[in-house]
């Protein structure tokens, strides 16, 4: 009995360990995630959006692939620079191969038009997929 009740404690203690270290693997995920999407600037803007796409999966990564040439053009015209920063993230839900965060961000953003800059603050929901044993940002919401 002794035996049996130290195995199924040893078990729960593992268990409870994995379920912990998914869950701040998770959050690691969707705040790099964040910082990428809120920190961009014209003068190395190829990169950064790499850095996005690094990140990304499925139907978040084809929309942003697809409208990174506009942006590219957009974001040099205007000049412009955004310096995020995440202030909060918390797990709405997960699994082991997915998971919803709700973070928010603030960011300074200057370009042509506010050359002394304008603070932003983002509400993202995240849903993240487990691809490759990392954790992939495969859609980004703007909540209120």
């Amino acid at each position: 009995m002794t035996t049996a009740l130290s195995l199924w404690l040893g078990f729960r203690v593992h268990e409870q360990h994995a379920d912990e270290q998914r869950r701040q693997d998770i959050l690691a995920a969707a705040r790099q995630s964040a910082l990428n999407f809120t920190s961009l600037d014209y003068r190395h803007y190829e990169r950064d959006s790499a850095n996005v796409l690094k990140g990304a999966a499925g139907e978040f990564k084809e929309q942003f692939a697809a409208q990174t040439a506009e942006l590219t053009k957009l974001v040099a015209a205007n000049k412009s620079v955004s310096e995020g920063q995440v202030l909060e993230a918390g797990i709405a839900r997960s699994d082991e191969r997915s998971a919803r965060v709700l973070v928010v961000a603030d960011s300074k953003v200057t370009n042509s038009a506010a050359p002394e800059g304008q603070s932003r603050t983002y509400r993202l929901q995240l849903d993240l997929v487990r691809e490759g044993g990392r954790w992939l940002t495969s859609n980004v919401e703007f909540v209120g």
